[in-house]
């Protein structure tokens, strides 16, 4: 930790940006609230009524909020998710909030103030559609992952940039708490009673177990790109017109099909969770749902467009042009995308770290239907990724469990 961190609370955080920010005037009224509902960080507010101005601060905690100071995380995640935010900012100018400023004594990154959106995973719950997103997300994913990969970039630039993204620490998080804990009794888990049963069937399905650990592996050696690592509908602020991709603190060299299977895999929580949420609108129910399966599908279909598209014009070289190769890339990345879907969706169920489309329910019989078939979608996608043939079969397959 360095020298001069210290924690912020409203009234220093006023004093910062007056100190060291020109983005107000000397004599501005500045007014803060801290807004952060994470996990991992300290997140302000500050704004001036009289101009309308206004911008964040994110300040990383030495510990995860959820377990307190029994759990520290490393302060350097803040310098990742800097640089990674800057970096996706130039790829995609629209897709990101700008950063203003990196402060490194503090681990405290100045940025956009983007209070007119709305986070994407509360818009789904409150059943809102948003008809730029799956085509914003497909974007943000082919430009980010190809021009951070062996494709688009120099391989001499890439490994140097792999150094600079080595996050061993918020990998470890992963790696626990979506691809080992769920699979045995861990103290971690959160598990509701009634799901005991099911639970204990997933810590033994040696099956399940091994394509997990496949996966597993693929996370922990598979540098592809830059990945952002956290890709949930909790890492994207939205309106009907624009999309934010924010948090990449657990940015890192890893399988680009993380990203793409973790915003799937939240998509497809939500589909299960609408349900319960829209139960007494049946009609409207049928057209959400419908909404959500359509941006399923144009998730992938935007992803794998825009990423051949850029395949097609930035690469030359005889052995990465090569047709076929380009076709067992895409199918593995496909396989990928699917596995860690399914992980994802899993760990959501019973794991330390639940979603609130799920939790939200407050009936505990459908909770618990909920729960249990996104437990069941979650498996397939783990252990038939290799014989599901596209992402029309993946919505068909989901289709099938009304």
């Amino acid at each position: 930790m360095a020298v001069n961190y210290k924690a912020l609370t409203e009234a220093t955080a006023v004093e910062y940006v007056k100190k060291n920010l020109d983005i107000f005037s000397e004599e501005a009224a500045l007014q803060c609230k801290e807004i952060g509902d994470g996990n991992l960080n300290l997140v302000f507010r500050v704004w001036e009524e009289a101009s309308e101005k206004s911008i964040i601060l994110k300040q990383a905690l030495p510990y995860a909020r959820i377990v307190g100071e029994a759990m520290p995380v490393t302060l350097e995640r803040a310098r990742i998710e800097s640089e990674a935010l800057m970096l996706q900012g130039e790829l995609c100018p629209n897709l990101t909030p700008k950063v203003y400023r990196f402060d490194r004594d503090l681990y405290l990154i100045v940025m956009e103030d983007l209070s007119d959106h709305i986070i994407l995973r509360k818009g789904l719950i409150e059943g809102n559609e948003y008809p730029n997103f799956a085509e914003n997300i497909g974007v943000f994913m082919a430009y980010t992952l190809f021009f951070t990969s062996d494709l688009g970039m120099d391989q001499m630039k890439k490994k140097q940039m792999q150094k600079k993204f080595i996050n061993p620490e918020l990998c470890k998080i992963t790696e626990d708490l979506v691809f080992s804990e769920p699979y045995f009794d861990a103290a971690g888990n959160k598990i509701e009673p009634h799901l005991l049963d099911r639970v204990r069937k997933n810590w033994n399905n040696q099956e399940l177990i091994k394509e997990v650990a496949i996966l597993k592996e693929g996370f922990m050696t598979k540098a592809q790109a830059l990945i952002h690592g956290d890709l949930h509908t909790g890492s994207v602020f939205v309106t009907e017109e624009s999309t934010k991709v924010i948090d990449p603190e657990f940015a890192f060299y890893g399988p680009m099909g993380f990203d793409i299977g973790a915003i799937i895999g939240n998509f497809i929580l939500n589909y299960i969770a609408q349900a319960a949420h829209m139960e007494e609108d049946q009609q409207k129910l049928e057209s959400y749902r419908s909404y959500l399966l359509k941006s399923i599908k144009k998730i992938w279909k935007e992803f794998y467009k825009n990423f051949m598209e850029l395949w097609e014009d930035n690469v030359t070289a005889p052995m990465e042009s090569n047709l076929l190769y380009k076709q067992v890339y895409m199918r593995n990345l496909f396989e990928d995308t699917l596995g860690y879907a399914g992980c994802k969706m899993i760990r959501r169920i019973y794991g330390l770290a639940h979603v609130a489309d799920i939790d939200n329910i407050k009936e505990l019989e459908q909770r618990k239907k909920a729960q249990l078939l996104a437990l069941d979608i979650g498996e397939i996608l783990v252990l038939q990724r290799k014989e599901i043939k596209n992402i029309d079969e993946v919505v068909d397959r989901i289709k099938a469990f009304n």
